[in-house]
């Protein structure tokens, strides 16, 4: 049985009644408003179906009524009188809505269902008991309803404020209402089990990779305008590669989500953006993002055929101007736009938001516009469009700057757009009118939650015919024109339902979900902006290339699938052996080196050993009785050695019983390619330690006879080597790591403990004690224990620039180290590598999990490279370390601080940047009167200087009190110090000091450096104004140009701007309340939330 809990009926239901009014069963009007509340869907049918029962306590267990029809659907009641099998028998009634026959509906069969179970005294319909749900019907879940609808003695006995009991002479009725809803887009109420989105829409999703926000939904909605599409197409990218090409990964996401039929993911194209995390995607929004994209698209689309597809499709103009009143003089500036951001804070809807952005302001009063050859005049501002794009995105401008909370807030107003808009009213009065400026909406994209989180999805209609579809990451579903536009307004819900008195109602957080941009297409543009995509319009280098990655994805999952019958065979040959440098004859499982590139077999495990055999010689071009093959072994001591030949006589022998019984502890084979083996003698690895080039490598074997002596090598290897007969060598057994002997020439073979498979290690002898000295002043190792005690502890650290991009003056570099090596010869490495004074440079560690920066190096502790390396639980083979190279000595800069002041002096103006290398244990005071030894103070000025940060939202200072100490500010930090004016040092009591900011337009566009600035009693803002003028150094033409707004914490509005005869001084200030300068940026150093510009490198 499917269930439900049992819902208080006084808890549910909804108006137009009041929730307390008796209402009876029989009348099926005003019962069905009062339990089963308006969904807001349409009702395809509404019955009602009514079952008598007596002989309650002799009724059956488990009873079905009569079956009814319903939207098209035969319904009946299902009713266990004493419980069914899931509640304890006797004390519970559980009665559901049962589908009546689902094995003969047609296959893929739904019916979604809102319900109300009914049990009531068959002589006063008043008395009852009710519960109401909802369901969709389907052929796994055809009944839905209450297993513990009510305990059986409240039915038998009378009720609180009832004068009868509900079942009265063992009889009651059961009465089910049953109202079946219209499910157009078949997918209401869907659980989503096995839905498959292509079959269901034709469209396929794109995965969440997490973090990226809103880049699916633009992806889905640039992917469906098709003449978008085909250009990106056109861009030539046969030789690049997915992860450092936008394009191509933008071509290879479009083509999976054309072929596709399963969700299509987009780590590749993010990987070609070249950001070092998805943070990015949190601190842009779409609307830069997407200009950002189409930039890098553009510009590789130069000189092809799709060049200008962007400009063609997604360009306006627009024409910005100041027209005078009185006299004939306009100034005015045209201006591409590729969307534009309309306000949705105090807008009704879409007309409102446009009317916003073309209002005209009037220039007249204090605030007159001074025209070029006829002074002060009277003048209209404002914005006129010239033309707009056939595709028109829309940004709305969902996300302000909150002063109260010093942080982004998300507007959840109503703000409502329609289907159709004509913009006509909007364009300049020359614009060229020879086709409608009507537009339709092809796309909505949503963000639903809060500023800090939540989920973006898009509504898109893929073209003019087809219905609108739901883009929700990696599902596509149908919706409804109710879901495109009303549900997506936000605000409170406009169904005149009350949340509360909902059940089962969507999300009560409904007012959170609503749109941020929209997708607009002109229509006599449609038909060329979602022209049919045809075969022809995919590249074909594209198809064939990720056609053949299918199929070897394809032969990946099969071999996945295949992995049991098969083991993996290494092979070691000669050639292979002589590249080693390293302990055994290959490198397999050192914790901190790579392991070997060796030839590799994959072989079915029940293949022969004879067809293996030939396999291998084939490869290496023996002939096959020419070789042997053997099988190395972990031995006891930690090494990998040969340790027996393969048997060559037993022909049904497979290379599964082989490692099973040859080597029995490993997953796969680990073998040594023998050529032309001789019989009777023992098989030595020969490596050669050379002093002067610091190196280690295998030199081939030699055969030996047991009793023959270790010095009988000598002559052999001087031979091999060409040295002159008689140099006198130095023979070591490689015994295992850590344990590397010399050998004694007279001792045999046998007396050695010399077996197949061993390793002996030879240098020239080196009886020259002041060469010996010589290596070793230079950190080099003097004989092969030295060097094998290095291999043991070799460590390979890779080296990144911390804060630049890779380039030929900050490379990446690996260097290999010891980890008992320390920090001084690490940075002596670096710095020969770089060409830059190892004291100069300063080294930060990084996480394993992540690659970022975690703590900077401290040259004085002179750490070991275990040290540096240390603690990481991950144990990698690599270390990434980053480097930065400096200007100072870093033993300058342990106990200095590096600073950099921009002075503003006393007109707030940035004049420049002085740096400062100062003790840490400086105090701001201390660093205030070095700056004033490099700066101009005024003649006559106060000569006292305040230095201070911004705060976030670039609005105020942030003063220090002197006091504090220079290394324990907070790293990276941006300093300013300005003049403290005369006016501020000398005012009194009586006196206001206010903090002042500039901005441009929007308050979150804050340039410029804060000040402060004195207020005084009684002053009329148009003197105020002189001495702003004053304290800014500004002509009367450019402080004609400023506008000066109050800017209040407590109100979250758009600023409020001044008249000439306020009196600011009468404001009652809170502590952050400030005085905002608007006017234009001429610094070009905006800095609306302190944010780098994004940038797309692929």
């Amino acid at each position: 049985m499917n269930d439900l809990t049992l819902v208080d009926d006084k808890q549910t239901g909804s108006p137009p009644m009041d929730i307390d009014d008796v209402v009876s069963v029989k009348d099926h009007e005003a019962f069905g408003a009062k339990y089963l509340p308006d969904l807001g869907h349409d009702v395809k049918d509404f019955k009602v179906y009514n079952w008598r029962l007596t002989n309650w306590k002799k009724l059956e267990k488990k009873l079905t009524s009569a079956e009814f029809d319903c939207g098209g659907h035969k319904w009946r009641i299902l009713l266990f009188p004493f419980g069914n099998s899931n509640a304890p028998p006797n004390d519970i009634v559980s009665v559901y809505l049962d589908y009546a026959d689902p094995k003969r509906a047609p296959e893929g069969w739904h019916a979604c269902a809102q319900f109300a179970l009914v049990i009531s005294n068959i002589y006063d319909p008043t008395i009852y008991t009710v519960s109401h749900a909802q369901h969709r019907f389907v052929a796994e879940e055809c009944d839905w309803g209450f297993t513990r609808f009510t305990e059986l003695r409240k039915l038998f006995t009378v009720q609180e404020g009832n004068a009868r009991p509900t079942i009265e002479d063992e009889s009651a009725d059961i009465t089910v209402y049953v109202r079946v809803l219209e499910d157009p887009t078949g997918v209401l109420w869907h659980n989503f089990v096995n839905y498959d989105s292509k079959k269901e829409t034709g469209c396929v999703g794109l995965k969440n990779q997490g973090a990226t926000c809103y880049m699916n939904s633009l992806l889905q909605s640039l992917f469906c305008t098709n003449y978008f599409r085909k250009a990106v197409y056109q861009i030539p990218t046969e030789d690049d590669h997915p992860t450092e090409s936008v394009a191509l990964a933008l071509q290879r996401v479009f083509y999976h989500l054309q072929t596709s039929d399963q969700p299509v993911g987009t780590t590749e194209l993010t990987k070609s953006f070249g950001w070092k995390s998805l943070d990015s995607f949190l601190q842009h929004d779409v609307q830069e993002f997407n200009r950002v994209l189409q930039d890098k698209l553009e510009s590789k689309m130069k000189d092809t055929k799709a060049e200008g597809a962007i400009a063609k499709l997604f360009v306006g103009k627009m024409k910005s101007y100041i027209k005078c009143v009185n006299v004939d003089y306009e100034s005015s500036r045209i201006e591409e736009f590729n969307d534009i951001q309309l306000n949705v804070k105090g807008m009704k809807n879409l007309f409102d938001s446009f009317r916003d952005y073309v209002a005209v302001e009037m220039l007249d009063g204090e605030n007159k516009y001074h025209a070029e050859g006829y002074g002060l005049q009277d003048a209209k501002k404002g914005i006129i469009f010239q033309s707009f794009p056939p595709v028109l995105h829309l940004q709305l401008k969902r996300f302000e700057y909150d002063i109260q909370r010093d942080a982004m807030v998300k507007i959840n107003d109503r703000h409502e757009f329609p289907f159709e808009i004509d913009l006509d009213e909007f364009l300049d009065p020359t614009a060229d009118r020879s086709q409608p400026w009507v537009y339709r909406l092809f796309g909505v994209l949503v963000h639903s939650g809060d500023l800090h989180g939540g989920h973006y999805f898009a509504l898109i209609k893929p073209n003019k015919d087809a219905r609108w579809l739901k883009f929700d990451d990696d599902r596509v579903t149908p919706v409804t024109d109710k879901e495109v536009l009303e549900e997506n307004f936000g605000g409170e819900p406009q169904n005149g339902l009350h949340p509360a008195l909902q059940r089962n109602q969507v999300r009560s957080l409904k007012r959170f979900t609503n749109a941020y941009m929209l997708v607009y297409i002109r229509e006599s543009a449609v038909d060329e902006v979602l022209s049919p995509f045809m075969e022809d319009d995919t590249p074909a280098h594209l198809k064939r290339r990720l056609e053949e990655e299918r199929l070897q994805l394809e032969a990946k999952k099969r071999e996945r699938e295949e992995q049991h019958l098969f083991l993996t065979a290494k092979v070691i040959t000669d050639e292979t052996f002589a590249k080693h440098e390293g302990f055994d004859l290959a490198s397999f499982d050192e914790k901190n080196w790579p392991p070997s590139d060796l030839p590799t077999f994959r072989v079915l495990k029940q293949e022969t050993y004879r067809v293996f055999k030939s396999r291998v010689a084939q490869h290496f071009g023996y002939p096959e009785n020419q070789i042997r093959l053997w099988v190395l072994v972990n031995r006891q001591n930690k090494t990998v050695r040969p340790d027996a030949h393969i048997p060559e006589n037993e022909p049904t022998l497979t290379v599964e019983v082989i490692r099973n019984n040859m080597a029995a502890r490993q997953n796969d084979l680990r073998l040594y390619l023998e050529p032309d083996p001789p019989s009777q003698s023992i098989m030595i690895f020969l490596k050669y330690f050379e002093t002067s080039k610091q190196s280690l490598y295998g030199i081939g074997k030699t055969y030996a006879l047991r009793t023959s002596k270790v010095g009988d090598l000598i002559p052999i290897i001087n031979e091999r080597m060409r040295w002159t007969p008689g140099t006198p060598l130095k023979l070591f057994e490689e015994i295992k790591p850590g344990m590397i002997e010399l050998m004694k020439p007279k001792s045999s073979f046998a007396q050695s403990e010399i077996q197949d498979g061993d390793i002996i290690c030879f240098q020239v002898d080196l009886p020259d004690k002041d060469r010996i000295h010589d290596l070793e002043s230079q950190g080099l190792y003097s004989n092969s224990v030295l060097y094998y005690d290095f291999l043991q502890n070799r460590v390979m650290l890779i080296f990144k620039p911390k804060y630049d991009e890779v380039d030929q003056d900050h490379p990446e570099f690996k260097q290999v180290l010891s980890k008992k090596q320390n920090y001084d010869l690490m940075a002596a490495k670096v710095g020969e590598y770089l060409r830059h004074d190892a004291i100069k440079l300063r080294f930060t560690t990084t996480h394993a999990s992540n690659g970022t920066a975690k703590s900077i190096l401290k040259r004085s502790l002179n750490q070991s490279i275990a040290e540096i390396m240390a603690p990481s639980y991950i144990n990698p083979s690599t270390t990434v370390i980053l480097y930065e190279k400096l200007d100072v000595s870093i033993v300058e800069l342990e106990t200095k601080r590096s600073l950099k002041v921009s002075w503003t002096g006393v007109h707030n103006k940035e004049e420049a940047t002085y740096p400062f290398l100062l003790p840490k244990t400086s105090s701001v005071h201390d660093l205030a009167e070095h700056l004033a030894k490099k700066v101009t103070l005024t003649q006559g000025g106060t000569g006292k200087i305040r230095i201070f940060e911004i705060s976030k939202d670039g609005k105020m200072q942030k003063e220090f009190t002197g006091s504090e100490m220079i290394g324990n500010i907070p790293d990276p930090v941006d300093l300013y110090a300005e003049e403290i004016s005369r006016e501020e040092l000398e005012a009194d009591d009586s006196d206001k000091v206010i903090g002042v900011f500039h901005f441009s337009k929007d308050l979150s566009r804050t340039h410029g450096v804060p000040f402060k600035f004195v207020v005084k009693r009684g002053e009329k803002f148009i003197d105020t104004k002189k001495r702003l003028q004053a304290r800014l150094g500004l002509s009367d033409k450019e402080i004609a140009k400023y506008r000066f707004a109050l800017i209040q914490v407590s109100t979250f509005k758009q600023p409020s701007y001044i008249e000439e005869d306020d009196t600011i001084y009468e404001h009652q200030f809170a502590p952050e309340d400030v005085l905002g300068l608007d006017h234009v940026d001429k610094s070009g150093k905006s800095r609306s939330a302190g944010e780098k510009a994004i940038v797309i490198r692929g």
